[in-house]
């Protein structure tokens, strides 16, 4: 890995370059797992006291009752947890005809909340401290109120448009009738006294003791389904990781009910393409990248759900390489196209990586979904729980058709590398359908073309879309955006907006000599600390 200056693209920063390390997207989460480090924690320990932090200081992307997923390398193997929840007992596809559709927030879009008990699953195997000391940091900022920062101000501004009035949101993010401001301090005294419980409980008063009786009561208040017996049921799986190589590396993804695949798919047909031949920013690359993650897409969008229910097409003939490289050769490398999904059986997020001198690397990932989530917050907690239920749908015979106690297609997905045995990069990249297709960017910035990692994510970037629309940074050559405009894509040029359209990256990579190399996205307010 090469470290130039100057750098290809516009930045003020360079890779930090440490021992141990977090990467985080806000300053004050970074700085909690970095406490954790000196405290003689290692880097579970790290990762998990910046993501509860997270919980508190950037309430735009997660929270309480937000779902999670870990990769994480041990030092000896790598291991996989999903902790998505379930659906309550009572949807139905009936349920959700009668309120004429998957809705988008409020009380109908909450799932089970997963990330609890990710927390306590990770500390419990892996970590060193104990599970009261990484509440620490959050449970301050909570009550002592912390500064919000520039960035998540204007996401907060955004996401209450849409939500101020689903139950419980005003009264708890508008406080005086409004957002707070950049610079302003925000306290969650309510949220200090649920992370205290949780902290106390390990978990036990979210899932099935007061705070879940509170969860319960405010639920059935405004109709909804969710039940205790519901939340008691949440449990993580250790479901290890499926993978994609691509030269000397492999890609490690959770698999489904996780979008992970759509990267190893896309990942796998570019194997069997001429992209070696071109640099990173040549329009040949881009449109071959493009075009292989529109194909993963269309099939992922066919197939991909709960795995219990993936009864017909499954992940292994979705990553079947006789597939890939079939889907491969529908690729023209003189034109775009609008793909329809293939046969593979014939008949708003955070993310957050840390890494430590033992040699422990973990990528892990919390999110509300869309931005606050259903918006709804549960009085008297400051828990306010996601929307994970809008990634079901109503198609009937579809895999991922809403129905009792099942995992919605998920977006939120951490990323790993791996290099002949050993690990490489933890990362991950926040932002929805944003992030599959981030991690091809990634991936084959710092491994096929050899960028480092505050390069990889300083780049301009681009997200396919529906049809042949692509969204490309408005830092992008615009006569590279004019060749491939001739090649039939319909080019949107857009800002890196606070929306986050174009995602937020943290990556670690290990160095070769020991140590690691970290990058944070200079689109969120975080960044990469170490010692």
């Amino acid at each position: 890995m090469e470290f130039p200056s100057p750098t290809p693209y516009p930045s003020h920063r360079s890779a930090v370059l440490a021992e141990n390390m977090v990467a985080a997207s806000q300053p004050l989460a970074g700085q909690a797992g970095i406490t954790m480090l000196a405290k003689g924690g290692n880097a579970v320990d790290a990762v998990l006291a910046a993501a509860i932090t997270l919980t508190m200081v950037e309430p735009t992307g997660n929270g309480i009752g937000s779902d999670a997923f870990a990769v994480l390398w041990d030092g000896k193997q790598l291991h996989g947890l999903n902790a998505s929840g379930r659906s309550p007992a009572g949807w139905t596809p009936e349920r959700f005809e009668k309120l004429g559709g998957m809705p988008e927030r409020g009380w109908e879009t909450v799932t089970v909340p997963g990330a609890v008990g990710a927390w306590v699953e990770l500390s419990e195997r892996f970590g060193k401290l104990p599970f009261e000391t990484l509440f620490e940091p959050a449970i301050h900022y909570a009550e002592k109120g912390f500064y919000v920062t520039p960035i998540i101000g204007r996401q907060w501004a955004i996401g209450a448009e849409k939500l101020y009035d689903q139950p419980g949101f005003a009264d708890h993010f508008m406080p005086g009738g409004r957002t707070p401001r950049a610079g302003e301090r925000f306290l969650n005294k309510d949220g200090a006294a649920s992370l205290r419980e949780i902290a106390q409980t390990k978990g036990q008063s979210f899932y099935s003791g007061p705070l879940a009786e509170k969860i319960v009561a405010e639920a059935k208040r405004h109709g909804a389904a969710l039940d205790l017996e519901d939340l008691a049921s949440c449990q993580p799986d250790w479901c290890g990781t499926i993978s994609q190589s691509f030269d000397n590396v492999e890609l490690h993804e959770i698999p489904p009910n996780g979008q992970g695949i759509a990267a190893l798919m896309a990942l796998g047909m570019l194997s069997h393409t001429p992209i070696r031949d071109h640099g990173p920013d040549d329009p040949a690359a881009l449109h071959l990248m493009w075009e292989a993650m529109k194909l993963a897409f269309r099939d992922s969008a066919a197939y991909v759900a709960d795995p219990a229910a993936m009864t017909d097409v499954k992940a292994e003939n979705l990553l079947n390489p006789a597939y890939l490289a079939e889907r491969a050769r529908l690729i023209d490398p003189t034109k775009a196209q609008d793909f329809k999904s293939g046969s593979p059986v014939k008949g708003g997020t955070v993310c957050l990586s840390a890494a430590d001198k033992s040699g422990i690397m973990i990528s892990f990932i919390q999110s509300n979904y869309d931005g606050f989530g259903s918006g709804v917050v549960v009085p008297g907690t400051g828990i306010h729980l996601h929307n994970r239920g809008c990634g079901f749908t109503l198609a009937s015979g579809h895999p991922n058709q809403v129905a009792p106690r099942k995992r919605p297609f998920h977006t939120i997905i951490p990323g790993f590398l791996m290099a002949n045995g050993d690990p490489l990069m933890a990362f991950g990249l926040m932002g929805a359908m944003m992030q599959a297709q981030g991690h091809i960017q990634m991936v084959l910035r710092t491994h096929l073309w050899g960028q480092d990692v505050q390069t990889a994510v300083d780049a301009p970037r681009w997200r396919v879309r529906e049809g042949l629309t692509v969204s490309c940074e408005n830092t992008m050559d615009p006569k590279v955006l004019d060749e491939l405009s001739t090649l039939g894509h319909d080019i949107l040029r857009e800002e890196a907006d606070p929306t986050l359209g174009f995602g937020g990256a943290q990556l670690i990579h290990r160095l070769d000599g020991g140590g690691y190399a970290g990058g944070s996205d200079p689109r969120k307010d975080g960044g990469v600390y170490g010692f």
